[in-house]
């Protein structure tokens, strides 16, 4: 059995996935709150895990749901769930991986595909490529994805507890042990809590996905440029990553890891920057930068973050853009005169 998958038969694991309030509701509510497009309809739960949203497709009146799990936790956990709620008629539990998943010979295919595979960042585990397969192989033409859409969200942002908390702790200055810290910490991404007052700009969109149409091989990389203006003075020191994933229906329920949003287990991304490269900021000044999330070569689950700041003189800029270059403010107020005429 791949690592990847007994990690996962870890029941605190689950714990903190099932204590998250902002997950659980979101997706409960989207499956509870549009019952009338899973009434009598064939449902496939990616990685089921516990069987929870298994549950909820059955009680929102699912006429069948396979609950396929490739850990040891379908025999250990789901079958309990699910025998243990009176379903057993409607949901099926099978330890199989998706891509070793075949529907029985005179079964059609299904209606909805329900999966909670979110990794930080959104990709990180590449458990969207198993969603996908299943997707192309299982999923009705007019099918319908839970959720739908994703989008990846990118904003400079101070990061005060790797840099200014360590200046006075009980009275002591501790900002050599905490270079020291961040030195440790520079290959990875931190993965932390942000609060709102710690982002320079409320997040623009780094990535988006209509997860009916996206292929597997569009993960392998994702590359953004940009220049942002940042809406608030601050400490520039690093970039936060965040997603948001919607659900379809008349009832519409967005799941959002923002630092504006509830906190999740997912928290944010944080990659940080080196000392020398972190400055102070004035509200509209220009941050230039580019990021590339590539799949690691040694391990499809994994993805590297690499952030190149740039040269916001160097480099073009949207139109408008509310920086404080020269350049900027003429074209903003060109295009002011042209909407006043």
């Amino acid at each position: 059995m791949n690592s990847y998958f007994t990690e996962y038969e870890n029941l605190e694991v689950h714990e903190l996935m099932l204590k998250d309030r902002p997950r659980q509701e979101a997706y409960h509510n989207a499956i509870l709150k549009n019952k009338e497009l899973f009434k009598d309809k064939v449902v496939l739960d990616v990685g089921a895990g516990t069987g929870i949203l298994s549950a909820f497709c059955a009680q929102a009146g699912a006429r069948l749901v396979y609950a396929v799990e490739a850990s040891n936790l379908a025999t250990k956990v789901a079958l309990d769930l699910i025998e243990e709620n009176g379903l057993t008629e409607v949901v099926k539990v099978i330890h199989s991986q998706i891509e070793e998943f075949v529907l029985p010979a005179t079964a059609e295919k299904v209606d909805i595909i329900v999966s909670e595979w979110m990794g930080f960042y959104l990709l990180h585990e590449g458990m969207l490529d198993s969603v996908l397969y299943a997707r192309d192989h299982f999923l009705k033409p007019d099918g319908q994805m839970f959720p739908s859409e994703c989008t990846i969200y990118v904003s400079p942002c101070s990061v005060p507890t790797l840099f200014d908390y360590w200046q006075n702790i009980d009275g002591v200055n501790m900002e050599r042990f905490a270079s020291k810290l961040r030195l440790q910490k520079s290959t990875r991404p931190e993965i932390a809590h942000l609060k709102p007052k710690d982002l320079l700009h409320e997040g623009i969109v780094f990535h988006w996905m209509n997860l009916m149409d996206v292929d597997a091989k569009e993960l392998d990389e994702i590359r953004f440029k940009e220049v942002v203006s940042t809406q608030t003075a601050g400490k520039h020191q690093g970039f936060c990553i965040w997603f948001d994933v919607r659900f379809p229906g008349d009832e519409s329920v967005t799941l959002s890891t923002s630092p504006h949003a509830p906190e999740t287990h997912w928290k944010q991304c944080v990659v940080v920057l080196p000392e020398e490269n972190c400055e102070n900021l004035e509200e509209k000044s220009p941050v230039a930068f580019q990021i590339l999330m590539k799949r690691n070569a040694n391990d499809s689950r994994k993805y590297n973050l690499e952030v190149e700041l740039l040269d916001p003189n160097m480099e073009e800029h949207p139109v408008p853009c509310s920086c404080h270059m020269t350049k900027c403010i003429l074209t903003e107020a060109h295009l002011k005169m042209m909407d006043t005429s």
